[in-house]
């Protein structure tokens, strides 16, 4: 449904729909262990379902942004290294037995948001929004950000073994900057809270390394 709505022009609404396929991508696996149903179909299933909302949409939705303003025939192509790569993490993630208590690359329900929230984030900031939707900066964030997909970069991961604040400092930090964003921008706080993500586990990454 985002796809067509996207296709259809309405381009704000993409993010609405990632937000809900991100609700239901957690969902799923909740409901399947409530009712003791899971099976390994199921676990196929929902790779499969990944790939179309968190692959797909933001993809169609990049390319749109694209080819809207492009001189170029083939720019906007460039931007469908986005769901190629979102299904490359998603295979390699159900073969990766390291990604229990933190992922290995950013996760692509968290790319999805930061892509399909971008044209609010432009509506919100009028200062920078004719710079956000250029189209060699949305196919330049297109790239650093497909390639974040793969990348061997360790992100928190918001599982809590325990709520004490030492073992958990980032995550929380996390929650409240999300807090902050959406009570600020809304929708449009989404990009800043995706940066803030990874800026905080860079951080925790390089503080445990000392």
């Amino acid at each position: 449904m985002g796809i067509i709505w996207v296709l259809d022009g309405q381009l704000l609404y993409g993010a609405y729909f990632v937000l809900i396929a991100a609700g239901f991508d957690f969902l799923d696996g909740f409901v399947a262990r409530l009712l003791k149903v899971q099976s390994e179909i199921g676990k196929e299933l929902d790779s499969l379902a990944d790939v179309v909302s968190f692959g797909v949409l933001p993809g169609i939705m990049l390319f749109t942004m694209v080819r809207d303003q492009a001189e170029l025939p083939w720019l906007p192509y460039l931007t469908l290294i986005v769901p190629m790569l979102s299904a490359y993490r998603l295979a390699k993630f159900n073969l990766d037995t390291r990604q229990t208590d933190r992922f290995i690359g950013l996760p692509t329900p968290a790319n999805a948001l930061f892509i399909s929230a971008l044209p609010h984030l432009g509506l919100e900031m009028e200062s920078i929004g004719d710079f956000l939707t250029s189209p060699w900066v949305i196919v330049g964030l297109a790239w650093i950000f497909a390639i974040l997909l793969i990348s061997e970069l360790p992100l928190i991961a918001l599982k809590f073994k325990d709520f004490k604040l030492g073992n958990n400092k980032m995550r929380f930090a996390l929650v409240g900057i999300s807090l902050v964003c959406f009570a600020w921008m809304q929708l449009a706080g989404i990009p800043l809270l995706i940066l803030a993500y990874i800026a905080l586990s860079i951080l925790e990454q390089a503080i445990g390394s000392e």
